[in-house]
């Protein structure tokens, strides 16, 4: 298994295929449904005006998610009373959802991962090709294993979003996940869905 350190280099990603099995270091950002519209409407499309604290929460993340990590979860967080945050639980939240986002925000922040379950489509296959990027796909049903890996709590931002759809800055260590969409234009989640096609038609 490799280790990585975040923030990624080109020459790491462009190195990695699918069914690499990786241990990811450093600082992650969460995000979900809500906050990729929100980057999307707001700083991509400009669909709205920012307003709030939108300006400063971007420039606040933008550096983090220059050759950073975007991960697809909605946490269990502790110490909500006192901000003593501390994840009791990461799952990865299903991916799919954000595809109508995600290649344009990879491209406009220039991420070089996106975490989750169940795999991305065209349009992040081919932000994969452009950035260069890769999906790495996170153990479902490991919630309390992966938080973990979580070492620190560094800071949150839009939390008037819910706990789940709130950006959580987390230090992790070892995070544990698998390529299975790589910048080489390849996919597992294709691939095994080609494969379990041709096995349905010879079974009708």
């Amino acid at each position: 298994m490799q280790s990585i350190q975040i923030p990624i280099r080109d020459e790491t990603i462009r190195s990695l295929s699918v069914g690499d099995s990786i241990k990811l270091s450093g600082t992650m950002l969460t995000g979900r449904d809500t906050v990729h519209k929100w980057m999307i409407d707001t700083f991509i499309r400009n669909n709205r005006e920012p307003e709030g604290d939108d300006l400063a929460v971007y420039e606040t993340i933008k550096p983090l998610l220059d050759g950073g990590i975007i991960y697809h979860c909605g946490p269990v967080v502790a110490g909500l009373e006192n901000k003593q945050y501390r994840f009791t639980a990461a799952g990865p939240t299903t991916s799919i959802r954000e595809e109508p986002y995600q290649g344009e925000v990879m491209q406009h922040f220039n991420i070089k991962g996106v975490i989750g379950k169940g795999g991305m489509g065209a349009k992040t296959l081919a932000a994969c090709k452009q950035v260069p990027s890769v999906y790495f796909h996170a153990i479902g049903g490991a919630a309390s294993l992966i938080a973990l890996t979580v070492q620190e709590v560094l800071a949150v931002h839009k939390l008037e979003f819910g706990v789940p759809e709130a950006m959580w800055v987390i230090r992790v260590e070892d995070f544990p996940v698998v390529v299975t969409i790589d910048a080489k234009g390849n996919s597992l989640h294709d691939q095994v869905q080609k494969e379990s096609k041709e096995i349905l038609q010879e079974l009708i």
